[in-house]
């Protein structure tokens, strides 16, 4: 179990997921408390894998405030709310807690995150345009209800599993045009596609078909990396007319949760250009 040596007289915030040594959440967060003048201490935990719960209880425990949520935990981070906003009760995952009266407080940041980083930051208009995600995992349910919210005409889920994504499909059909498709079974092109699966993080590619980008279209791969992800690579060699990694839609979540926790919005613009930096 993780065992938390947690400083009294501060508050005290943390990144769970397994692997977590690459993420920018620490620096991310202590930027904005710098720039919004808030005193706190912010940490990436590595999390053993099925101690997820353990080693939220006693992070809370030790009196932690606020934990991010980052892959493989989101849908664990879910079942150990025991209150959650809409928009985490909708996705089925969780990236923000926070600890009050004695409850686990669940909320999901990365879609609006999404939206903001490529509507705001990248000025991708999504109105009446078709998206195709890859993957159907945690990190997918939290960024559908938000695509429809910005007004996508219809969303494509591919899977290697389909049965996982039918099911994701399923769950949102209520808000709008939404089906699932193995790789082998994809046709047509996508004027945005989004990467939502990890892989990229192996430094491998979904078997997508030629042509499945359109001209033009963007890619935008959740992952992050120093250098371009494999799957932006993909998209440059294919013609795509923008790539982006998640790196924006990271900071912008952040900017959430930390409004969640600390009741202020610090500016993204120069957190993002810093990290770029």
């Amino acid at each position: 179990m993780v065992q938390f040596n947690l400083k009294p007289g501060i508050d005290h915030y943390c990144v769970m997921g397994n692997p977590v040594a690459h993420s920018k959440s620490p620096r991310i967060h202590q930027a904005f408390a710098s720039q919004t003048g808030q005193s706190l201490d912010y940490q990436a935990v590595l999390v053993p894998e099925n101690e997820f719960a353990e080693t939220l209880e006693a992070f809370r425990q030790q009196g932690g405030k606020g934990v991010n949520v980052t892959l493989p935990f989101k849908e664990s981070a879910w079942e150990a709310a025991t209150a959650r906003t809409e928009r985490a009760g909708r996705a089925g995952a969780v990236n923000t807690i926070w600890f009050e009266d004695s409850m686990v407080h669940g909320d999901n940041t990365d879609g609006i995150g999404l939206i903001r980083d490529l509507r705001d930051n990248l000025d991708c208009p999504l109105q009446g345009r078709d998206i195709l995600i890859l993957g159907a995992g945690g990190a997918v349910r939290g960024i559908i209800d938000p695509l429809f919210d910005a007004g996508v005409a219809s969303i494509a889920l591919a899977n290697r599993t389909v049965v996982r994504a039918q099911r994701l499909a399923e769950k949102f059909a209520d808000r709008g045009a939404i089906h699932a498709v193995s790789y082998p079974a994809l046709t047509g092109s996508y004027a945005v596609i989004i990467n939502g699966t990890s892989l990229s993080l192996q430094n491998e590619v979904p078997p997508l078909p030629d042509g499945v980008l359109a001209a033009g279209g963007i890619a935008y791969d959740m992952m992050y990396q120093p250098t371009a992800t494999c799957f932006m690579r993909w998209a440059a060699e294919r013609e795509g007319g923008m790539t982006a990694d998640g790196l924006g839609m990271l900071v912008e979540q952040a900017a959430e949760s930390f409004c969640i926790w600390r009741g202020v919005r610090p500016e993204t613009a120069p957190v993002i250009a810093e990290l770029r930096a």
